[in-house]
């Protein structure tokens, strides 16, 4: 009976002994192998950074500003007889847009050019009869008079006719009616908003330490959320006073704006430039890895051995962002060729291969074909 169970233990230590025997070689093998194994390279793009010249620019939120808006009124009160616009629709300066009635208007109109020409053939009778010493002085006196009086009648009727036919006062885009055919308005009541669109005024405020930087001809980019291509213009006014509750003062840029985009009332974005320019380090935005512990850039530099590549990162430190770009200073110098995509998955040192034929497009001025 020991003897089968010395055997039985005897076999089990010499079975556990090969199992381990085996499963170490082939840890073994494992770690050779890793030893001698080769990192797969990442393929990456690239980007040189560029040394290039920004002028500084501040930046504001302004408001869009009609050069000339109104909100068309009737002057005088009566019952609309005719609409001659559509809304949203594009006018020329006297162009005919309400009719209000002016039927009694016009047939005392009538009475009044009888009167006149009356007035007119008995002030000329007068004259002649005056040269004959027909008459005395005072009767053709009495003859100018009346001609008068009855010519200012006239004028009167065709200023109440005048102001009943409203005409736009200026070019421009209108509004959303407000009247209906048969409607009665009374004095002052709102028939159509008016606004002359190009160009158009943008208001906006700098705080007051900007004010020694700021002068009338200054570029100015406007951006819209409506429209994200940006606007150039200039300055053309900057206010006399500053105000007292927000020590800001108040600038007016003009633009162009042909396209119409930008309407009165619309909130923009203003970058002004400044006349002078400064040294900067740019490269896409695309390049930087953004970390709580700092933010950091992948430079590709050639490798100790062979002709490969590899990616080291660099601590940056950021300024300004100009659309596609963003300033670096501190961190990169010019012409480093930093990894603009691909950047996620490297570790320093990593081995990459550059392939800059899928690499991102970078611009200043980006313009998004679909946004």
């Amino acid at each position: 009976m020991a003897k089968k169970l010395a055997l039985t233990v005897f076999v089990l230590i010499l079975v556990v002994a090969i199992l381990g025997g085996t499963k170490y070689a082939q840890i073994a093998t494992m770690i050779a192998a890793g030893k001698t194994a080769v990192q797969p390279s990442d393929a990456v793009t690239t980007f040189a950074a560029k040394s290039e010249q920004w002028r500084p620019v501040v930046r504001a939120v302004g408001t869009v500003t009609a050069m000339q808006g109104v909100m068309v009124s009737a002057q005088m009160s009566g019952n609309v007889a005719k609409i001659a616009f559509e809304a949203g629709a594009i006018v020329q300066q006297g162009d005919l847009l309400l009719q209000l009635d002016t039927s009694v208007e016009e047939a005392q109109l009538r009475s009044a050019e009888a009167g006149v020409a009356l007035a007119r053939m008995n002030l000329d009778r007068a004259r002649d009869l005056l040269k004959k010493n027909s008459i005395s002085q005072s009767e053709l006196d009495v003859a100018d008079a009346q001609f008068k009086q009855t010519s200012a009648q006239a004028d009167n009727f065709r200023a109440v006719i005048a102001k009943k036919t409203i005409r736009a006062p200026f070019s421009g885009r209108l509004g959303l009616r407000l009247v209906n055919l048969g409607q009665t308005l009374r004095e002052g009541d709102r028939i159509v908003s008016l606004q002359s669109l190009d160009p158009v005024y943008v208001d906006f405020f700098l705080p007051q330490q900007n004010l020694a930087s700021a002068a009338v001809g200054q570029e100015v980019t406007v951006v819209s959320d409506a429209d994200p291509v940006s606007q150039q213009g200039r300055v053309t006014a900057i206010g006399a006073e500053v105000e007292v509750a927000t020590r800001n003062i108040k600038l007016q840029a003009t633009l162009a704006n042909k396209d119409g985009m930008l309407r009165p009332g619309m909130f923009v974005n203003v970058s002004i430039f400044q006349n002078v320019s400064r040294d900067v380090i740019v490269v896409p935005v695309t390049a930087i890895i953004y970390a709580a512990y700092g933010n950091s850039v992948f430079v590709v530099e050639k490798a100790a051995q062979g002709d490969g590549f590899v990616a080291k990162q660099h601590f940056v430190s950021l300024g300004e962002t100009r659309g596609d770009f963003v300033e670096i200073t501190k961190g990169v110098d010019a012409n480093a060729d930093v990894v603009t995509s691909g950047a996620f998955k490297l570790r320093s040192g990593a081995s990459v291969i550059i392939d800059n034929t899928r690499a991102p497009a970078a611009s200043l001025d980006p313009k998004p074909t679909n946004s």
